[in-house]
């Protein structure tokens, strides 16, 4: 991934956007499906996994640390693991690319096994804050050494012996928690871990599936996770559903663009996931879900989604959790609304792959549109469905999302709309292009 070479891309106003888009995988199911199943003794499989680069890397950690993965065909994996406190001590460093995600988890699972592991990443990636899991994972017994501030390249040794622990995560970070409710599998005992706002739950979905000791304590607005250390995981089926922070892409885009009507089959609609399209309803947004249904403990069902007159709307910050990711792409939803857009709670979006929040509001100034910007807060003033005028280079800052949103935007705006690279996208959605393109998307690519 470093050494992917820059890759601009114009996008242009078009016709209705009409189909059905399989988007890809979703990242955060097959990250933890790939870890767990590493941590289990026995087969697992998993249909339907996300092969981005971020996912690859955590599959090749999990080799090094002695797992067996086969690839059976697109998306059919299956890992044979070592079972909990099993993993052997890589021989070389470990590259998470751009992988936030991956590589916290990754912290976490090894953090209560007695080896020494060097994790790394791209320029993004070891820009970005580790001591906000590496310093709760000390309390385990864990030790580490890092740059200033806990950026990689980390040097990360597990806790010899482990301890349970009862810990309160300082920051809304499912990455944080989930990293912790990993360690706790290698640490004899109970621990509890404590959030004050609730959090992606995959995780502990997922470690119910394997057969852990998991239980949960409501606790205000936020909950309590319990997991007891020192079992057997059993080795069961994942398949993983597709991934709603893809799918937010040419939802926006069918909105926007007039005359437009598309299918999102198997989306995943874990109620910790559906902020934006809560969101996008109370906008005023064609929604309507089909087909709901369970797999493997999640809810997951098809979008049917019209373009629509939208209209602007306050978004509270206890919404961020659930939406994260698709602050991005909702701000351009907010371009084509009517009226302002208040976006409050997003001091995360400051340490995301980018400064997201600095990257959007810079984009979208560019673009002719009138912003506010506070440290945690974003305020669009929305121009209609005929009004974004576009016409603007944004600089991705190597930041997957920021590209796919403004590459989103020149879909409807009155001129063109570039991004100055779209290599990174690979990271999280290698299809977005072709799949965008068979709806009826256009894009161009353009000198660098």
């Amino acid at each position: 991934m470093q050494g992917s070479a820059i890759r601009p891309l114009k996008s242009r106003r078009c016709g209705p956007l009409r189909g059905t888009i399989a988007v890809p995988g979703d990242k955060s199911v097959s990250h933890r499906a790939l870890i767990l199943g590493a941590l289990t003794v026995g087969e697992t499989r998993i249909s339907g996994l996300l092969e981005a680069e971020d996912v690859l890397d955590t599959a090749e950690a999990m080799r090094r640390f002695g797992a067996q993965l086969v690839r059976h065909s697109s998306g059919q994996w299956s890992v044979l693991g070592t079972g909990v406190g099993g993993w052997a001590e890589p021989e070389s460093v470990l590259d998470f690319g751009n992988s936030g995600t991956g590589s916290r988890l990754v912290m976490g699972a090894m953090a209560t096994t007695p080896i020494t592991a060097v994790f790394t990443g791209d320029e993004s990636l070891r820009a970005r804050p580790m001591a906000r899991v590496l310093d709760p994972l000390q309390h385990f017994g864990a030790s580490y050494i890092a740059r200033d501030g806990g950026l990689m390249p980390v040097t990360l040794t597990g806790a010899a012996p482990a301890i349970c622990i009862d810990h309160k995560v300082s920051v809304a970070s499912a990455q944080v928690k989930s990293a912790l409710l990993l360690a706790a599998l290698g640490a004899p005992g109970r621990s509890r871990i404590v959030q004050d706002v609730l959090t992606r739950d995959h995780t502990e979905k997922m470690l119910a599936a394997f057969g852990a000791d998991v239980s949960i304590e409501p606790l205000g607005k936020g909950e309590a996770v319990h997991v007891t250390g020192e079992v057997d995981l059993v080795p069961c089926s994942v398949e993983v559903p597709r991934d709603p922070s893809s799918a937010a892409f040419a939802i926006v885009a069918a909105l926007i663009v007039p005359g437009s009507e598309l299918r999102l089959p198997a989306i995943l609609l874990n109620s910790r996931r559906t902020g934006l399209v809560q969101t996008l309803l109370e906008m005023g947004a064609n929604i309507v879900t089909e087909n709901e249904r369970q797999s493997g403990g999640e809810t997951i069902g098809d979008l049917l989604v019209r373009a629509s007159a939208l209209r602007g709307v306050d978004v509270p910050p206890d919404r961020a959790p659930a939406m994260i990711d698709e602050y991005p792409i909702l701000a351009i939803a907010a371009s084509f609304a009517e009226g302002e857009t208040r976006m409050h709670g997003l001091e995360e979006l400051r340490v995301k792959e980018s400064d997201r929040l600095a990257s959007i509001a810079a984009g979208l100034k560019a673009n002719g549109l009138s912003v506010s910007e506070a440290p945690d807060s974003l305020t669009v003033e929305g121009r209609g469905v005929d009004g974004v005028p576009g016409g603007a280079r944004v600089a991705t800052h190597r930041d997957h999302r920021i590209a796919m949103s403004f590459l989103t935007m020149g879909l409807g705006s009155k001129d063109s709309v570039s991004v100055d690279d779209t290599s990174m996208i690979a990271t999280s959605f290698p299809e977005f292009e072709k799949l965008m393109r068979d709806l009826g998307a256009d894009f161009q690519a353009v000198n660098a």
